[in-house]
């Protein structure tokens, strides 16, 4: 006889994600897109947390709201947890504190991995949002501090900034935005020929990783990638196969 504890309202989900209140398209690759995983996800909208107030005034006021929301998650039985904006890399260290569970806030974690990965020597190369808003506090939380990047931000563009930075519409071209993406990308291997490796900080960038990979020929990560390898970490499935006789 199997007996679980039980209390939760839903099962099955291995990741929860703190989610942003936010309204425009999540194409297939965005976190928020459960459709392109391959494993069921549990939501957690944080209310009146946009991204423009995420990552203008990143203060420790918006801290309690987070841990609540990963605290809920944890109750419901997920088994890790991420964020549906890479600047929440700055409450990487409260959030894992704060529940038992593994936290993977941002996609800025994986800088030491790319780095090392990569020869240890090179720049990575990092895409984010906004560049400005960006600052080393974010790596240093995300166990990134000291390891050299070369980054290229999107808040000189059109399309992407008035919709995700500004917030001034709900509606987007897709294909307007990946064109700045791909734009951002050439411009940022123009500037630092030497980078052996993309980290996309932002998560609404991954849906445009494969055609910027195809472009640069290199590693790309990004948030979607991580979540998946953080699923098989938490949720191992036994190995099939066979051996001689």
């Amino acid at each position: 006889m199997t007996v679980y504890s039980g209390g939760q309202n839903i099962c099955g989900a291995t990741i929860g994600v703190l989610c942003l209140e936010s309204y425009f398209p999540k194409p297939p690759g965005h976190i928020k897109n459960p459709s392109s995983l391959p494993f069921p996800v549990l939501y957690q909208v944080v209310s009146g947390v946009t991204v423009p107030k995420l990552l203008n005034n990143p203060s420790l006021e918006l801290l309690q709201p987070f841990i609540d929301a990963a605290q809920s998650l944890e109750t419901e039985g997920v088994r890790a947890i991420t964020g549906s904006c890479g600047f929440l890399a700055m409450f990487q260290q409260e959030l894992a504190a704060a529940v038992n569970i593994p936290v993977f806030a941002s996609s800025l974690i994986q800088v030491p991995l790319a780095f090392h990965m990569t020869g240890g020597l090179s720049p990575v190369g990092i895409i984010t949002a906004n560049s400005k808003a960006l600052t080393t506090k974010h790596f240093e939380a995300t166990g990134a501090g000291g390891i050299p990047v070369a980054i290229q931000g999107l808040e000189n563009s059109h399309e992407f900034s008035e919709v995700i930075l500004k917030n001034l519409r709900t509606s987007m071209d897709i294909t307007l935005v990946e064109e700045e993406v791909v734009q951002a990308a050439q411009q940022l291997f123009n500037n630092n020929p030497d980078i052996r490796s993309i980290v996309l900080e932002c998560t609404d960038l991954p849906p445009y990783a494969a055609r910027l990979q195809s472009l640069l020929k290199l590693p790309v990560f990004d948030l979607t990638t991580l979540a998946c390898m953080a699923h098989s970490v938490v949720a191992r499935s036994s190995y099939r196969g066979v051996m001689p006789y």
